[in-house]
């Protein structure tokens, strides 16, 4: 399917510079843009690429004022990335997909499934499980028994949903995650350690994205909630009573301990580790692999363990390099010091 440079500008309210009659049909990044593609420029390190694209079509923001002749026919927007992101939903949307309940799929008599549906082989769905219309349940899925799941949604394959969770409209959940096991709760006593029975369940809002192998446990009583909005990374773990602000994301191996509560808009980098019982506030940002053992208070951008600043931590950072040399100076100096204390002593 091809689309003009008009076409598209029409769509996501762009100014062309150049033909509007260029055509396109495919995507590419701006390094590797080829005839009939369209590309975008929203990082400034990317922009020599710019000048010697082979893409027909580059989205670039409105600011942008190229230093000399570009082959491409550029679209201004206000923002390139967010303006890239509607045109591969359109795409998306664009795609034939699937329908139907595929023979080798398990549904049990009292499940209730919406309209336009697509369950693919060896998926079990348990019993008084209800599904919306639009929802794609992908091969060898998992929904338990109990389980609500809204319209709109994608389970990739591998998924397990276990029983009694609830899932909103329009969420993603990518191969392998599983949504609702047990929280890690055991009481030690003098033969070991004993299980406590986690009894509550796991409510995914509206608009959720969940990556590969992302594990979201259970409450011991009551519900672990990822609010509306909330896009988590591949192989995160969230704990039992757990909640996440809306619209906080979070990149890969960020893994959080239990009853703690974040606020919305937040910002987590790979492998940041979360104490439980602690609230962090909205709006704040973790650098990866920050250690965070207590609560933060909003609008605060942090990195390291126990985090700090930016611009505190990377001036620690620099010393902590130096302190080798630091330390063989100061015994050096030392041993200076306790010689010139002898001489005075013998004077």
């Amino acid at each position: 399917m091809e689309f003009s440079a008009k076409q598209i500008a029409a769509f996501i309210e762009g100014e062309i510079i150049g033909d509007e009659n260029a055509t396109v049909h495919t995507f590419a990044k701006i390094e590797e843009g080829i005839p009939g593609a369209i590309s975008f420029l929203s990082n400034p390190k990317y922009t020599p690429y710019i000048y010697d694209t082979n893409a027909s079509i580059v989205l670039v923001n409105k600011d942008f004022e190229p230093e000399k002749e570009i082959k491409a026919t550029l679209i201004k927007v206000e923002n390139a990335y967010e303006s890239l992101s509607k045109l591969l939903n359109l795409y998306e949307m664009s795609k034939s997909k699937k329908q139907g309940i595929d023979p080798l799929a398990a549904i049990a008599p009292s499940a209730k499934l919406g309209e336009n549906i697509y369950v693919g082989p060896f998926a079990v769905i348990g019993e008084n499980v209800v599904i919306g219309d639009n929802t794609f349940i992908h091969a060898h899925v998992c929904v338990a028994d109990n389980v609500k799941i809204g319209n709109n949604c994608a389970l990739y394959p591998h998924v397990t949903i276990y029983h009694d969770c609830r899932i909103g409209n329009e969420c993603n959940i990518h191969a392998g995650s599983v949504i609702g096991a047990d929280g890690f709760g055991f009481a030690p006593t003098p033969d070991g350690y004993e299980k406590i029975p986690q009894i509550g369940i796991v409510i995914l809002e509206d608009r959720v994205d969940i990556g590969a192998n992302t594990c979201i446990d259970r409450a011991t009583m009551g519900a672990t909630i990822i609010r509306k909005g909330v896009k988590l990374d591949n192989l995160i773990q969230v704990a039992h009573n757990d909640e996440i602000g809306s619209h906080t994301v979070m990149a890969a191996q960020v893994g959080i301990a239990g009853s703690t509560k974040i606020g919305e808009w937040c910002m987590f980098g790979g492998q940041v580790g979360i104490a439980g019982h602690i609230t962090i506030g909205d709006h704040v940002n973790f650098g990866a692999q920050s250690g965070v053992p207590s609560s933060v208070k909003a609008n605060q951008q942090l990195i390291g363990t126990p985090p700090m600043e930016q611009k505190p931590y990377f001036r620690s950072a620099s010393i902590y390099r130096k302190l080798p040399d630091m330390y063989f100076e100061m015994n050096a100096l030392r041993k200076e010091l306790e010689e010139l204390k002898k001489q005075l002593n013998n004077k």
